[in-house]
């Protein structure tokens, strides 16, 4: 298996379900492979229009969110240079599509698109319903491929080996990993977050509490970070690291 390298890509296809998360798990990495004029393309699972956060001060009520949430992610894909397909699926109620039926649909995106590779949650390692539900789902999308026209699967692990589930039938995840250098990019990472204003303002507040986003230095008198605020440092301005899947290994959800 060679090194993911998002520069020598065909296609990247990014399959998650909510406006934001492209940002958070692969920001850096679709800046990258469309910078080097790469097609890259996030298909976006549902509006968001369930999400808990309605900005800081409230921006946002329930009926206008999905609105909202919509104009960030074309704002967000503006910045990484991305084209976006939502699937029009209840927020917050992935998990009950059926998943077969839910990986047709993401095959058929897979088959019209021709991408080398995809992205996506590991299943059972994405904390949020939502997040494992649509990872199975795209791993049985590529599952019901022909092996030799299967694109390469990444799996995002929320929490990594922290995660709890982690021994739990997901540690022949170990030692397959590839991980994207985003350390010239993550500007626009960090753009493309803000970009998704009604649900990060009040994580950039949290974070501007300890460092400084701009210079990446610790603020004076802060208290020192977490191990949980250094790894999403990490991933928001060193590197994005994913998880190689084999599409015919049994996951959490099968």
């Amino acid at each position: 298996m060679n090194a993911f390298d998002p520069t020598a890509e065909r296609g990247v296809l990014v399959s998650l379900p909510h406006p934001d998360d492209e940002s958070f798990s692969a920001g850096g990495t679709l800046a990258i492979a469309s910078g080097a004029g790469v097609p890259a393309t996030y298909l976006c699972g549902t509006y968001g229009d369930m999400g808990r956060r309605m900005g800081n001060p409230p921006m946002a009520n329930r009926e206008s969110l999905r609105d909202i949430r919509t104009s960030e992610m074309a704002a967000a894909a503006e910045v990484l240079g991305i084209e976006v397909e939502f699937m029009g699926l209840r927020d917050k109620c992935v998990e009950f599509e059926d998943p077969d039926e839910l990986g047709a649909r993401i095959r058929e995106v897979i088959l019209r698109l021709r991408p080398n590779s995809v992205i996506t949650f590991v299943p059972g390692l994405g904390v949020h319903p939502d997040h494992d539900a649509m990872g199975q789902a795209t791993v049985l999308a590529v599952r019901g491929m022909p092996k030799a026209e299967r694109p390469m699967l990444l799996g995002v692990a929320v929490g990594g080996e922290n995660n709890p589930l982690w021994q739990k039938g997901a540690g022949s995840l170990d030692g397959r990993q590839v991980k994207v250098d985003i350390r010239q990019v993550f500007r626009r990472k960090i753009a493309a977050l803000k970009a998704h204003h009604s649900q990060t303002v009040v994580v950039f507040s949290q974070w501007d509490k300890t460092w400084d986003i701009e210079t990446l230095q610790n603020k004076p008198g802060a208290p020192e970070p977490d191990e949980q605020t250094l790894a999403w440092r990490r991933r928001l301005t060193e590197e994005e690291p994913f998880y190689v899947l084999d599409a015919d290994e049994r996951t959490l959800l099968d």
